[in-house]
This record gives C-alpha cells, sequence and structure tokens, in this order.
C-alpha cells in the first residue's frame, strides 16, 4: 500500500484562453475545468488508475466541493475533519503550452486539527510499504512539519519507505537536519536539488539541460552520503536523471507536444512508484516516471495520465 500525504489540498482549476495572456484586457475562455489536486493527491489518482494500491490523506470539511471531485477519481480516502475550506489553484492555459498559476495559502488548522491529522498519518502509516508527504504546507503547520514526521514516522513505524516532494522552505528545513531526517525518497527538480544542498540551483538546472549531467549526479550522491537513497531528478524537457545505490540512470522522453505542465512531476514520482511496485529494476523505473511525466504534459490540465497513455516504448533510459 502506497499511502499519500497531502497536507494542503486543493481545488485545481484550469482555464483555456483563445490566444497569448494580455494583462488589462478581457479573455473570452474556450474551455475550463476543475479536478481535485495537490500532489500527494495527483500521486493517488495514478496510482488508482493502474491499480496499484493506494490511500490519500488530507484535512478537509466534509462539505467542501473538493470531497466530490475527489470521490469521482475512485482513489481510496481517509479525511481529517477540518473547519476551513480547500484553496482553489487556478491555472491559464494559452494555446502553446504557457501556463501562468495562482495559488491560494490554503485553510490554516488549528492545533486540534493538527493532531488529529498527525494521528490518521501515523494510524496508516502502520499499514502501509510506502509513505508520500507532497505539496506545500497550508497555515497553521510550521516549515518543519515534514522534518517532524519523518522522526516521527522512523520512530514508531521503522520498516515504512518515506518519500517527501516539497520545495521552498519546507525543503530547506528538512535538509537542515539530514541524515536524522532523511526521507528514502525525494524527487527534487535541479534547482531544488541545490535548494536543499545550498548550492546554485539554476547551475544545476541549466547543465541538466544542456546534457552535462555531472554536477547533478555529484550533487544528488552528496545526498546519499547524508542518508537519502534514491533521488529523482526531474530535468523537465530533458526527462530525469535516477541516483541509487545501484548506479546512476538517465531517462530521456519521447516526442510530446505539450499542452500543460500542470501535475506532470508528481506523475513522474508516480509512474516512478509504480515501477517499484512491479518490481521493475532501477533503468527501467528512470524510464517510466519520465514516460508518465511526458504523458502528462500532453494532457490538457491537471489531467493525470492512465497506463494506456504513456509512451514507454519510446522512452529511453540508460546507465551513466
Amino acid at each position: 500500500m502506497i499511502v499519500t500525504v497531502t497536507a494542503n489540498p486543493s481545488i485545481d482549476q484550469t482555464l483555456y484562453l483563445p490566444g497569448f495572456l494580455e494583462r488589462d484586457s478581457v479573455h473570452r475562455l474556450t474551455g475550463h475545468e476543475s479536478v481535485a489536486g495537490g500532489k500527494g493527491i495527483n500521486v493517488s489518482v495514478a496510482l488508482h488508475k493502474a491499480d496499484v494500491p493506494t490511500k490519500a490523506i488530507f484535512p478537509a470539511h466534509a462539505d467542501d466541493y473538493f470531497i466530490g471531485l475527489l470521490n469521482r477519481t475512485g482513489v481510496p480516502q481517509r479525511r481529517v475533519d477540518i473547519a476551513g475550506q480547500v484553496r482553489t489553484n487556478v491555472t491559464l492555459c494559452e494555446p502553446d503550452g504557457t501556463t501562468t498559476k495562482l495559488n491560494e495559502g490554503g485553510a490554516e488548522l488549528s492545533a486540534d486539527e493538527r493532531a488529529a491529522f498527525e494521528h490518521a498519518i501515523l494510524e496508516e502509516a502502520r499499514e502501509a510499504d510506502i509513505v508520500v508527504f507532497a505539496g506545500s504546507l497550508p497555515p497553521g503547520l510550521p516549515t518543519d512539519w515534514y522534518a517532524h514526521m519523518v522522526r516521527v514516522l522512523r520512530r514508531e513505524t521503522p520498516k515504512v519507505l518515506i518519500c517527501v516532494d516539497t520545495s521552498d522552505r519546507p525543503l530547506q528545513e528538512l535538509a537542515a537536519s539530514f541524515p536524522e531526517t532523511s526521507p528514502d525518497l525525494i524527487k527534487p527538480n535541479a534547482f531544488e536539488l541545490g535548494q536543499i544542498l545550498g548550492i546554485d540551483g539554476n547551475a544545476l538546472e541549466t547543465a541538466g539541460k544542456n546534457g552535462s549531467y555531472g554536477p547533478v549526479i555529484e550533487a544528488a550522491n552528496t545526498l546519499q552520503a547524508k542518508g537519502v537513497q534514491l533521488a529523482l531528478i526531474t530535468l523537465g524537457a530533458a526527462g530525469a536523471l535516477l541516483v541509487s545505490p545501484e548506479g546512476s540512470f538517465l531517462a530521456t522522453p519521447p516526442p510530446t507536444d505539450p499542452v500543460s505542465t500542470v501535475g506532470a512531476g508528481d506523475s513522474s514520482l508516480a509512474g516512478f512508484l509504480r515501477a517499484r511496485h512491479l518490481g521493475k529494476p532501477m533503468v527501467e523505473s528512470a524510464a517510466m516516471a519520465v514516460a508518465y511525466g511526458s504523458a502528462a504534459t500532453a494532457l490538457p490540465g491537471t489531467t493525470i495520465p492512465a497506463p494506456d497513455q504513456i509512451n514507454l516504448e519510446q522512452t529511453a533510459a540508460r546507465a551513466l
């Protein structure tokens, strides 16, 4: 069972523009859609579509519109009741695939709501093989909350594998306590890898996109020395690097016409987890991660790909 934890879920609203976005003007939309979102939710949706056992844990009010959207996916869930409303994230999509995101902060969790949320996570972790913490943190949770939860799970459920996929201050706070708070798996992009290590993430991102993988691998190897076993580093259109105890692997995407990049990173993580669930070797796991991420970019809005929508045959992967 793969349990996902989404502390700050969202209603992802996608608005399709007929042309390029212009300030101080009126745009007549060509379409719109709303889906249940949040990074952990997206991972569970992809896993559920692939028949991988999963459960999504999140805070939300019982009557929240978000619940109805999530129910449509069929994803098994555990809701922790809160007084606030799930935030809405708006994505503006231009015809060439350019996206502009407008994200709300999220509902604030009280001390009692936080305690109930953490209790639910611990209960579900006892039955899980993997726990995935993903996304931003809402008001009411401190920026070191992921570090706190890694400590709790290491103490209470030492056999469970822990994955964390976040950015900015929560990621930096997590890394500040490595190796005590090192997850088993992280999925940063190259810029976020720089945030973890306190180095120039823009330089890493540029190097990776230009085919110079040495600096990225060296940075990921530093993470391994700090206790992180697996680092899946996404490089946008260049694919992804997987750094593992078995070596480093590069996967590059098939030909794709991008429509929306929203949810691509979450889909990549789900693809990797699906491959590991199926017992695939690391090189094939890297390929499936990139195939999923690439498929997500070819789909509108926050559409999460199903297995029959990925192009694994044209996704290349090799050891470095």
